[in-house]
């Protein structure tokens, strides 16, 4: 297995005197050389509070420099980083720490009173502590290290814990082959540039925050501003004053960009690259973007992936409407049938994906590392998904989504993108529930736009004007807002009518 040599050293050595992260809300700016140096200087701090290689580091924080350079630095001594969610409650975190076993733990003020009620074992360094015992102290006094030269490409790097829709979190491995292949797709997909510039702001416990496309930018030698979240007053702001080459944002980003109200104003060609994942984006999303000069490149991957595996390209976004485009340069795709065979063009089924960006399983968790791999080693990732005849692929659903009304399939995404584009409906979910008649029948949970109205008549007339009879759902239940994940995506197992309007028909 290949030997990477220190990458950020490396990056360093090549564009010393480059601005690499500027804390947009902090005081802090780093250049690649000063980027290095903090992180070596991290690794100096792991060592002396008892670090060694392969112990776990956890990092409870919002966005900013510090958790970059401790990524970094757990890669100078082979440790291996453990973002935390800073969303999870206590009692969830004490799940998460008694999993992975932390050797030390870092942690931002504004989450140090969840991680002390969490009780854990593990030593803790404050990030914003100003004291002897604070981090940046005790990275300047501790006695330095040589760091190693070399990353295993192998080596697990990082571990990400899923906070999926369903189950409980897993840890998924990240190894170094994995950044770097997903470094790969990136640069080939959008063209990264050395003099790009892009925003930093969906949290770092989630593969969206430190893959797409910071970690890929860094080994760049672009540059990354970081927000602690996300805030489109500041992301406006930044896009009016063209300080953006290059922006990803999950689909609830591009929603809340396209109802600010400088949206109408701003030059959106101005960024050269607009990607999106996470989650599916809406058509109507895509065109509205598309009308003030935007090209949102529609893209899918997992934490799995690394994520990266499809990303479309600009030129075809209006051609391809509603596509991930084509799986990238390191990743290959089959899509099989319920018999285990390829489907034909046009036909949905279960979207495998392999090659050296995935990932070799979930920490501590053979079982299921099985149950998610094929033999020949393909990811089975629970999505339905059809190729036309060029190749560009269409994201139907998860599997466990589907359902069967009457004897039919019926794709939630489907029915939800149709109902987006009516004009009093921001956003919907559909779910299966059961009927007697037709065995399952679709329910709709409806989030509609704060100047509009609708009922379940309206609505269900629009679904049957523009869809098979089978495909309209029968009930609809009016939210305010949708649980989601860090990934923008909606939790539809916490969805109930309960407490809500359910109007059925």
């Amino acid at each position: 297995m290949t030997d990477y040599p220190d990458l950020i050293a490396k990056r360093a050595a090549l564009s010393p005197t480059k601005l690499a992260l500027r804390d947009l809300k902090g005081e802090r700016a780093l250049t690649y050389r000063n980027l290095d140096a903090a992180s070596a200087k991290g690794a100096a701090l792991l060592q002396s509070k008892g670090v060694c290689a392969e112990d776990r580091v956890a990092i409870l924080c919002r966005n900013r420099i510090e958790f970059f350079e401790a990524l970094f630095a757990c890669a100078k001594v082979g440790a291996i980083l453990v973002p935390l969610n800073w969303r999870m409650p206590a009692a969830e975190l004490q799940g998460i720490l008694s999993n992975c076993q932390p050797t030390l733990i870092f942690v931002g003020e504004e989450d140090l009173p969840t991680l002390e009620q969490a009780s854990p074992a593990a030593p803790v360094v404050k990030l914003d502590d100003n004291s002897a015992d604070g981090y940046q102290a005790l990275c300047e006094t501790s006695p330095p290290i040589i760091c190693r030269d070399f990353w295993p490409a192998d080596q697990i790097w990082y571990l990400l814990y899923t906070s999926g829709t369903t189950g409980a979190p897993k840890a998924v491995m990240q190894t170094y082959q994995m950044a770097v292949i997903n470094y790969t797709n990136v640069r080939q997909a959008i063209d990264l540039q050395e003099d790009d510039r892009t925003l930093n702001f969906l949290p770092l416990f989630h593969t969206a925050g430190i893959n797409l496309y910071t970690l890929p930018m860094l080994f760049a030698g672009a540059e990354v501003s970081i927000l602690p979240g996300f805030d489109v007053d500041e992301t406006m702001g930044l896009l009016a004053h063209g300080a953006l080459d290059v922006v990803f944002g999950v689909p609830a980003v591009y929603q809340q960009i396209s109802l600010h109200p400088a949206f109408a104003e701003i030059d959106c060609s101005r960024v050269r690259h607009w990607g999106c994942g996470g989650a599916p984006l809406q058509d109507v999303l895509v065109e509205a973007f598309a009308e003030r000069g935007a090209l949102v490149c529609n893209g899918y991957g997992m934490t799995e992936t690394g994520p990266t595996a499809y990303l479309m390209h600009h030129s075809h976004v209006r051609r391809k409407i509603g596509s991930v485009g084509m799986t990238q340069m390191m990743t290959a795709a089959r899509l099989l049938g319920g018999d285990g065979a390829p489907v034909g063009p046009n036909e949905p089924g279960e979207l495998q994906l392999k090659g050296p960006g995935i990932t070799p399983g979930y920490w501590g968790a053979p079982d299921a590392t099985k149950a998610a791999l094929t033999d020949d080693g393909w990811l089975k990732t629970g999505d339905l998904a059809s190729a036309d005849e060029e190749g560009f692929t269409y994201i139907v659903g998860r599997s466990k989504e589907m359902y069967i009304s009457g004897g039919e399939n019926v794709y939630p995404a489907e029915v939800e993108n149709m109902l987006a584009r009516h004009p009093a409906v921001l956003e919907a979910a559909v779910v299966g529930v059961p009927d007697e008649r037709w065995g399952e029948v679709g329910r709709a949970f409806v989030q509609l736009r704060d100047d509009q109205c609708a009922d379940a008549d309206e609505l269900t007339r629009y679904a049957r004007d523009n869809l098979a009879a089978y495909k309209a759902p029968k009930s609809f239940v009016f939210v305010t807002e949708f649980p989601r994940t860090a990934a923008g995506k909606i939790q539809k197992h916490l969805l109930t009518a309960e407490g809500a309007d359910d109007a059925a028909i």
